[in-house]
């Protein structure tokens, strides 16, 4: 099985990648599709094992793509200023104002890149590209710092709601 991850890791997830533009789900669907296909080794009979991989790490995407989670949340970089589907209340306004506010303050208190990262990720929603070319920096170190930083701001979460 390792032999079959070293040889078609990088195509699997640039499978995943290509279909969900989604780079942390990638990640995810690149890992189920290899447990899958671990899952299902038995049954393979040793043959074409790239369109076998090719076709799981499709179906794994597929899957993603029309799951009832994923039909809720936007496919497309829509800001927080946006205009909205319901109707603003005063309450909405506020709420969303406060957890603005809290995620900036969040952002702010990671240590050094991270938290200019996260800011310009998640507070002021530009995308990865676009923050690897404002700073000068390579593509896959800034995913790599948002990747970061996203596991730092949940174990901020996480800590509040444990509290």
């Amino acid at each position: 099985m390792s032999a079959l991850i070293d040889s078609y890791q990088h195509l699997v997830f640039s499978i995943c990648y290509k279909m969900t533009s989604d780079y942390f789900a990638s990640e995810d669907l690149t890992q189920e599709t290899f447990l899958s296909a671990y899952r299902h080794l038995k049954d393979f009979d040793g043959k074409h094992e790239k369109a076998w991989l090719c076709r799981i790490a499709t179906n794994k995407c597929l899957d993603y793509m029309q799951s009832a989670g994923r039909r809720n949340i936007p496919t497309e970089d829509v800001g927080m200023d946006g205009k909205c589907t319901y109707e603003e209340t005063p309450e909405s306004v506020c709420l969303e104002e406060e957890v603005k506010a809290t995620l900036l303050a969040r952002c702010k208190s990671l240590k050094p890149p991270y938290d200019e990262i996260a800011k310009a990720y998640y507070y002021d929603e530009m995308d990865a590209s676009q923050i690897a070319m404002e700073k000068g920096m390579k593509l896959k170190t800034v995913q790599t710092q948002i990747y970061r930083a996203r596991a730092m701001l949940r174990k901020l979460y996480g800590k509040e709601k444990g509290a």
